[in-house]
């Protein structure tokens, strides 16, 4: 059975990218792709050369430090406790620092998960003498301004910050990762298998820079990925939030939108061309809206594509449109089958670059071309969903 499997996704490999209508296309994306996949393993291995040799230095100017810095000056050690901080928490500037002849007084509100980490990194501090908690504990952020997230729609970039490695440290683990390859090369055997399997996890997880639950997807929320873009329409603003707030005519004009269904109450059906074709599709809410200003959704609990979004409108002292489209989702296979999606001609990012190039044409031009042929403005106002 496995080597009819392989033969039938070998044949429909070549298939795909061998189609006389989008073959070429498809291959160019790919070859992208893995271009792009090198010029990063490279990048890994120049910062970690870097970080090795930055870190040796740092080891050096710490053990002459420990000599000679028994009287820091406040101002250098008040900044020094600064800079600790914004490696430390995720809301720095909520915290107040105090400095007086080396000791240290911390004062503002904090997440009780992060205080023990938080005292014990400031009593390392080369020329800390000693360190004075004032800080106000609470478990979680709601109704704390200073602990809640700058972008207003949940995203968690501190979190995802600590769990990304350091250049020596993907360095290491690249080495470590091949390593567990070669050797499992080399064995035909349940070892073998299990060798060769841990050398791409850990593979995957240094070249991605991203945790284990985020590069499979599982049970990592709805922001495994992020996109954001930016775009000025010359048009005002009422008709191009009257036109985003219709979104069942999306699939008249974006070419990876199969279909939007209206479900009522400000829920909707998506359903789009994922790779190679195939429909992926789920269900989202409208869970904000503030007419001509601003356009929130969530997808549902279950959804294939776990998913959310916020599109704001502002209007620019010409008379244009500035438009902010902020997207995070989790696709099935997470950063991988993100990365795989990529390969195969279905980058989202790309498309939805694609699809607000039309969306622009539409109110600039008053036609764009989409599915083969071309659409007009009208025809989009008075339509609906396919």
């Amino acid at each position: 059975m496995t080597p009819v499997l392989g033969a039938f996704g070998v044949g429909a490999g070549l298939m795909y990218f061998l189609d006389p209508v989008r073959g070429a296309r498809r291959r160019a994306l790919a070859r992208d792709g893995i271009v792009h996949a090198l010029h990063a393993l490279d990048r890994v291995v120049e910062k970690g050369a870097r970080d090795l040799t930055s870190r040796s230095r740092g080891l050096v100017a710490e053990a002459r430090s420990f000599f000679h810095d028994d009287n820091v000056p406040d101002e250098v050690l008040k900044a020094r406790v600064r800079a600790k901080l914004g490696h430390v928490i995720g809301n720095p500037h909520a915290i107040e620092v105090t400095v007086h002849g080396g000791h240290v007084e911390l004062r503002g509100p904090i997440l009780a998960e992060d205080e023990d980490g938080l005292i014990a990194s400031m009593a390392v501090i080369p020329g800390v003498r000693g360190v004075e908690s004032r800080l106000e504990v609470y478990d979680a952020p709601e109704h704390v301004p200073a602990l809640q997230s700058s972008d207003g729609w949940g995203s968690d970039h501190f979190t995802r910050a600590r769990e990304r490695w350091s250049p020596l440290r993907r360095l290491g683990a690249g080495v470590v990762g091949v390593g567990l390859l070669a050797a499992g090369a080399r064995r035909r055997d349940g070892l073998g298998a299990v060798l060769r399997l841990g050398g791409m996890a850990i593979l995957a997880r240094d070249v991605a820079d991203q945790s284990l639950r985020r590069l499979l997807g599982l049970g990592a929320g709805r922001d495994v990925i992020e996109i954001q873009k930016t775009l000025t329409i010359r048009a005002a603003i009422e008709d191009v939030f009257d036109l985003w707030l219709h979104c069942e005519r999306f699939p008249l004009f974006m070419d990876h939108l199969r279909r939007v269904e209206v479900l009522g109450e400000g829920r909707y059906r998506w359903i789009v061309r994922g790779p190679a074709g195939v429909s992926v599709s789920w269900e989202a809410d409208i869970v904000d809206l503030v007419p001509e200003r601003r356009i929130a959704w969530a997808s549902l609990p279950g959804s294939m594509v776990a998913s959310e979004g916020a599109v704001q409108f502002d209007a620019t002292p010409d008379g244009s449109t500035r438009v902010t489209i902020k997207l995070a989702y989790n696709p099935p296979g997470g950063v991988l089958g993100h990365a795989l999606a990529s390969l195969l001609g279905a980058a989202p990012k790309r498309l939805m670059d694609e699809d607000l190039v039309r969306f622009q044409s539409l109110f600039e031009r008053g036609k764009t071309t989409a599915h083969g042929h071309e659409v007009h403005f009208i025809e989009v106002c008075a339509g609906g969903g396919n």
